[in-house]
């Protein structure tokens, strides 16, 4: 077995952070990493105006503070990408490469999509730039042998999930827990219910979301409303809400729908409400993703399911998965305390099955409510974007902030 060395790389000097450029990339490539870098560059315009902060990202990092040199993330997908996906980043790369050389910068934070940042994060190691990732690769989860390369193209992984830094510290790899930017803000309850309160009256209340990626719409949608339907049929007083992302989601949804026996009567739509959805509704019908937080922090409960391809998951990802679940919450509790069909090959019959059981047994809701309520406590009293400011402000050499009084 090949040791690891554990020695702690020297400190920077005080010369070397002095004449560090004052300026910062962010590249994000999905509509999830636009929200979490938001709040992390806010923070960081708000202790340091004069700081520049690009990004090759989205209306949220814009609207944040940052300059965003290229609009990322319409089309982002989940997986291995196909060819014109990677012919797309390859090009992708050589301009931020070519913007590099003319841009000093103290700083690159890599935003999720290990994937697509990792070749960038190696073309800022080869000009001495710090590498940062918000939001860990999950290495722990597929593909371990890739934590050598997350060893050579980083200084620090800031972790959003409570497992994680153990993980990578055993790992020679520097890491720092910072909580869920989903639970940097408190929910506002009131204006919550009053938006819930225009959404369908009936029972039982039945949200769907289908994710942010049309590669899910077209694979998990049809099985989202396949469901209702059915339970629907089983029970005609049920009602429903689908979450779109965003109003061009949403008619893909419906062109989908139509293409799939028509639109079901009691079934509506909301657009960027999602936690009002969550509000209204008495249980989800989910695609695996960061939105099962969200359902979990109301306590509401859940069955999860991501349908893949069969043949994909034969050859390739049933070998590199490695992680007991694959959802948040059952990875986070460390049991499946939420029914996860995932990867899932089948029809919507068994997503029928745990939602029926959720309507008709009052105990096994109340106790996925209960864990989930464990789940989300051990995002409590964390600060995200202000500890993932701290950590970009030591690793950049910025002036750290004076403490809050």
């Amino acid at each position: 077995m090949t040791s690891v060395s554990t020695t702690p790389r020297p400190p920077e000097s005080a010369q070397a952070k002095s004449t560090r450029p004052r300026a910062l990339l962010f590249t994000s490539f999905e509509p999830s990493g636009d929200d979490h870098a938001s709040t992390v560059i806010a923070e960081l315009k708000r202790r340091h105006p004069d700081v520049k902060i690009y990004a090759w990202g989205g209306p949220r990092m814009a609207a944040a503070g940052a300059q965003v040199v290229e609009q990322t993330g319409k089309d982002a997908v989940m997986g291995v990408p196909g060819l014109a996906k990677i012919q797309e980043h390859r090009k992708i790369n050589e301009r931020i490469e070519a913007w590099m050389d003319a841009n000093p910068i103290a700083a690159h934070i890599a935003v999720d999509s290990p994937a697509a940042n990792f070749p960038i994060c190696k073309l800022a190691k080869k000009r001495g730039i710090r590498v940062v990732h918000l939001v860990a690769p999950q290495v722990w989860a597929w593909g371990k042998w890739r934590v050598n390369k997350l060893r050579r193209l980083t200084d620090l992984v800031l972790c959003l999930l409570p497992f994680e830094e153990k993980w990578f510290e055993e790992r020679n790899v520097p890491a720092k827990y910072v909580g869920h930017p989903l639970f940097d803000l408190s929910l506002d309850h009131e204006a919550l219910s009053a938006s819930a309160a225009k959404m369908p009256v009936g029972s039982p209340k039945i949200a769907l979301l289908p994710g942010s990626r049309p590669k899910e719409h077209e694979r998990n949608f049809p099985l989202l409303l396949e469901s209702f339907r059915r339970l629907r049929q089983d029970r005609p007083g049920a009602v429903g809400v689908v979450a779109a992302t965003t109003p061009e989601v949403a008619k893909i949804l419906r062109a989908q729908a139509q293409t799939l026996g028509g639109w079901p009567e009691g079934l509506a739509v909301e657009i960027h409400n999602t936690d009002a959805v969550v509000t209204w509704c008495d249980l989800s019908l989910v695609v695996s993703g960061t939105v099962t937080l969200q359902i979990a922090r109301q306590q509401k409960p859940m069955v999860i399911v991501f349908k893949t391809g069969r043949l994909f998951y034969e050859l390739f990802a049933k070998w590199l998965l490695t992680a007991p679940f694959f959802t948040l919450p059952n990875l986070i509790a460390g049991r499946e305390i939420v029914p996860e069909l995932v990867p899932h090959f089948g029809d919507a019959e068994p997503i029928v099955q745990e939602a029926t059981r959720l309507i008709e047994d009052e105990s096994y809701a109340q106790q996925q409510r209960d864990d989930l309520g464990k789940v989300t406590q051990q995002f409590e009293a964390m600060d995200t974007c202000v500890l993932a400011a701290d950590a970009i402000e030591r690793i950049a050499g910025l002036k750290l902030s004076a403490p809050a009084s």
